[in-house]
């Protein structure tokens, strides 16, 4: 490989000056450009954006994908520029292996039978869950990503330059400035041979050494070298006939260059700031689009966690209606199971015997049926709740789960979150119970209720 030396000492040059003068702006050495206040308030608004949009892009990460060697997998897949493989969602599995305990256990049992549906509804669950998040990674999370790898490296790469130009700048500064402050002192001294060192300080540029005479341009930073280059031109123009000039007439051609090197890092500093600028009010349209973004995001977490709540309704729909499949007095769903009461307890008992597992669990009552002739108990179809007396004891609270429309005039419409009295009677299905509101009285689901001490 073909090295350019030369630049490669150059480049390393001006970065050892510029961190000098970096250094000594920090420590109040060196004078410093100032940036307006609206161009301050700009780098803060860019800084604080691509910070938090650092910050929201992770965690929404983790949301999508709690797996962190998941999110590792996908982050290589990405860079390697290659596609993601498809990975079944977590309900998706346990759907899964619910059909095959299902087909294991037997699918017309009843154990069978409810595997099979509660695995319908966590494929179900699954599909929505893939689905959202692959509408978020599209709608929200690329376009924060966009935006880090895309406008933020333009908007970093082009604040060094203007760091650059801004270092370089002040180098100008002072360098006219000690230049006017070595002719002042050369004027009053009389004629001397001038030491540019004292107005090139150490982070000096030659930027613009073609203007000046090839000797005094390339003057070492050696004292002896430097010296012998001053003679040297001095006995060049000697011999063309020509006498050498004073030293304030060497401080002023040194001060003419100083001005006109400032004027040029003066024009690329302003250039650079106006680029800079432009990019950094562009901030504004990123949290426009951003804005936009998390609406969609918003709309599809909204949908998702819909769809969730119906199918989850459903499947609680369909527990219910298989309730009377099961053996008798069994409850399928609370975590701590209660042995139900003999068939001669009295409801007393049985109420107190439903509230064993705690108040906030909802349970179902087993009432015991009627002593009396087979059939003579009193059917849910035949059942007139307008002229049921509710029993002496055994009434209890509820809280309504969820909003229900009654069916026919034996029924009672519920609203969610409302508070009602239950109670259940003789030969009733267990399924149902008779509910009071006020003066309205009608039979309600079991699984619509949480009920209460």
């Amino acid at each position: 490989m073909d090295f350019n030396m030369k630049k490669l000492a150059s480049d390393a040059g001006v970065f050892f000056t510029r961190a000098v003068q970096f250094t000594e702006e920090k420590l109040g050495q060196a004078e410093k450009t100032e940036l307006d206040a609206h161009f301050e308030n700009l780098l803060v608004r860019a800084d604080n954006t691509k910070n938090w949009t650092e910050k929201i892009l992770r965690q929404t990460e983790v949301l999508l994908q709690p797996n962190p060697s998941a999110r590792v997998e996908e982050f290589l897949y990405e860079k390697l520029d290659r596609k993601v493989p498809s990975r079944v969602t977590n309900g998706e599995l346990l759907a899964q292996y619910m059909t095959e305990a299902a087909n294991d256990f037997g699918p017309t049992s009843p154990y069978g039978k409810t595997l099979i549906k509660v695995g319908e509804t966590e494929r179900r669950l699954g599909g929505a869950e893939r689905d959202f998040i692959h509408s978020s990674s599209i709608n929200f999370l690329n376009p924060l990503r966009n935006f880090l790898e895309g406008d933020w490296r333009t908007i970093s790469k082009e604040r060094r330059i203007l760091q650059n130009r801004r270092l370089d700048l002040d180098a100008c500064k002072a360098r006219l400035k000690k230049a006017k402050a070595a002719e002042a002192k050369a004027a009053c001294e009389g004629d001397a041979v001038p030491d540019f060192n004292e107005t090139r300080p150490r982070n000096y540029i030659l930027s613009a050494s073609a203007s000046a005479p090839p000797c005094l341009a390339s003057i070492s930073m050696n004292p002896l070298v430097r010296a012998a280059s001053v003679l040297e031109w001095a006995g060049r123009r000697a011999c063309c006939g020509k006498e050498m000039p004073k030293a304030p007439l060497l401080w002023s051609d040194e001060v003419e260059k100083a001005e006109h090197e400032l004027r040029v890092a003066q024009t690329e500093f302003d250039r650079q700031a106006e680029v800079t600028r432009l990019l950094l009010e562009g901030i504004s349209s990123t949290h426009v689009n951003h804005l936009r973004c998390l609406h969609e995001f918003a709309e599809a977490q909204t949908t998702y966690y819909a769809q969730c709540y119906q199918y989850m309704l459903d499947l609680q729909k369909q527990l219910g209606n298989s309730r009377g499949e099961m053996l008798p007095g069994t409850f399928v769903g609370n975590a701590e199971s209660v042995s139900p009461p003999p068939d001669n307890a009295s409801p007393t008992v049985a109420a107190a015997a439903s509230s064993v597992a705690g108040p906030a669990v909802p349970t179902i009552p087993v009432v015991p049926t009627a002593v009396g002739a087979p059939g003579s108990a009193p059917s849910v179809e035949a059942l007139n709740a307008s002229d049921v007396k509710p029993p002496a004891s055994g009434t209890r609270k509820a809280r309504v789960l969820y909003d229900y429309e009654a069916a026919d005039s034996s029924e009672l419409s519920l609203l969610s979150d409302e508070m009602i009295t239950v109670y259940s009677l003789p030969g009733m299905d267990p399924d149902w119970l008779v509910g009071e509101r006020g003066n309205q009285k009608g039979k309600v689901p079991v699984t619509y209720l949480e009920l209460l001490s």
